[in-house]
């Protein structure tokens, strides 16, 4: 094994990318990739600072007829998880469990404004007999509780995950010996699953409109209340799909570190949920700020409706500054 194969070998044991290993070595990717294709060799001094980044004697890196690492210390394995067999099973099956859970309190959250509609549209056009007082009262309560059901639902979750936390962390790992066969295995049988669940949802998310876009037409206003209500159930049930069969599918790839949970996506990701959380939260006061102060509770919802469509696009303009950044 050459030089070039023994260094994409380490960088990639350590879960490195190109970058972060150039960043280390205080050198271009552009270097790191040429050391990698063979192009060029790194100078003695570089070879040296390879040796002491990956714990590996000279000797290894300069010897093309040495296979296997010989390192520097006998414990530097014992720095680097090693994910088992039976722990590996243990978490594809928590995980399958634990998917119906965050799905259904996902799911919760999408509805809970829906009682909160209905009776204010129910004050407003007299379908039942209740003020606008009381029906702002008890459409927050029903709002309120559901959230904070969800709430708790995702806090056990996240509680439960703990022990498998290191998964979802850009530290490396390694997988012993037959873990990454049986994952991958796994991941092949699931794979039909996973895609069919995909388009029966996002066909759902597409269709979820119609009901309100009918009832748009019509001068009853409690009707395209009504209508918006099963827009949200439509959507909610395929939000719900993508993610009772996205969070299996998800760790299968937290095992293998494929798609979205390679170190530097991981990194990535993690920025991109904190700016999430913040955009929702402030859509969120937007659209109660607006709902009380204006008493707007029949058009207010278009908040949700913009914000959504907008969402993609912050999401893909934080993708564009942080892949530039870095």
């Amino acid at each position: 094994m050459i030089l070039a194969d023994k260094i994409i070998r380490l960088r990639k044991k350590n879960g490195w990318s190109q970058e972060e290993l150039a960043e280390k070595m205080n050198v271009s990717r552009q270097a790191v990739s040429k050391w990698e294709s063979a192009q060029s060799i790194p100078d003695l001094e570089k070879i040296l600072q390879l040796g002491r980044l990956f714990d590996v004697t000279i000797d290894y890196l300069l010897k093309d007829e040495m296979e296997d690492e010989e390192f520097l210390h006998d414990s530097v394995d014992s720095a680097v998880k090693k994910v088992t067999l039976e722990e590996a099973n243990q978490y594809i099956k928590y995980r399958k469990k634990v998917s119906s859970w965050i799905a259904a309190a996902t799911f919760m959250c999408i509805l809970s404004p829906i009682t909160l509609f209905i009776l204010a549209g129910a004050s407003e056009t007299k379908v039942f007999p209740i003020s606008e007082n009381a029906a702002a009262l008890y459409g927050l309560l029903v709002l309120f509780v559901i959230i904070v059901a969800a709430v708790a639902i995702f806090l056990h979750c996240g509680y439960a995950n703990e022990p498998y936390k290191y998964l979802e962390e850009a530290e490396p790992f390694e997988l012993e010996y037959g873990v990454k066969g049986m994952v991958t295995e796994k991941q092949r049988m699931f794979r039909p699953t996973y895609i069919r669940s995909n388009i029966i949802a996002t066909c759902l998310c597409v269709v979820s409109p119609v009901p309100l876009i009918a009832a748009s037409f019509s001068s009853n206003e409690f009707l395209v209340i009504t209508m918006l209500a099963v827009t949200m159930l439509i959507a909610g049930i395929g939000v719900f799909l993508f993610i009772l069969n996205g969070v299996q599918w998800e760790s299968m790839q937290k095992l293998l570190r494929e798609g979205e949970y390679t170190p530097h996506c991981i990194k990535k990701n993690k920025i991109k949920e904190a700016i999430s959380q913040i955009y929702w939260l402030v859509l969120t006061a937007i659209y109660l700020w607006w709902s009380f102060t204006r008493n707007a509770w029949k058009i207010s919802w278009i908040v949700f409706v913009i914000g959504g469509l907008l969402f993609s696009v912050v999401m893909a303009i934080c993708d564009i500054f942080i892949d530039k950044d870095k």
